[in-house]
């Protein structure tokens, strides 16, 4: 059983939405072809344990990314323009997650190496309503 150092309490309000994103940023962030993100109210976001653990880095202002302490894997993230959601990097959890991806967002941005063969809906920025 792994190690469990940080625990977040699941959204009760709100079904995440969950996309696999391609933009540079994204990628470079995550060191892979793409990062899936889950996106919650900030509202229903807690963590219940573990946020001794947590260091936070900000990039550019008002957008600011939590890191574990112990192994540097990225837990979520905000951002002043949109302080009701919270962004979550759903490779953390050990658990399931029983929803599904929504879509694949950037895809004009994807690596050039990256064959990206999917029934989902594939945009070249963000997912339709946002």
């Amino acid at each position: 059983m792994p190690n469990t150092l940080l625990q977040i309490q699941p959204p009760k309000n709100n079904t995440p939405t969950i996309i696999h994103c391609h933009c540079s940023l994204c990628r470079k962030k995550s060191g892979t072809a793409f990062a899936t993100n889950g996106f919650v109210n900030t509202s229903d976001f807690t963590i219940t344990k573990g946020q001794e653990r947590l260091s936070e880095y900000s990039f550019k202002a008002g957008r600011t990314r939590y890191f574990c302490r112990c192994c540097g894997s990225p837990v979520y993230s905000s951002n002043n323009d949109d302080k009701s959601r919270i962004r979550i990097r759903l490779g953390i959890f050990d658990t399931d997650i029983t929803e599904q991806v929504l879509s694949h967002n950037f895809v004009t941005s994807k690596a050039n190496w990256e064959q990206l063969e999917t029934s989902l809906p594939c945009y070249e920025k963000h997912e339709l309503g946002r």
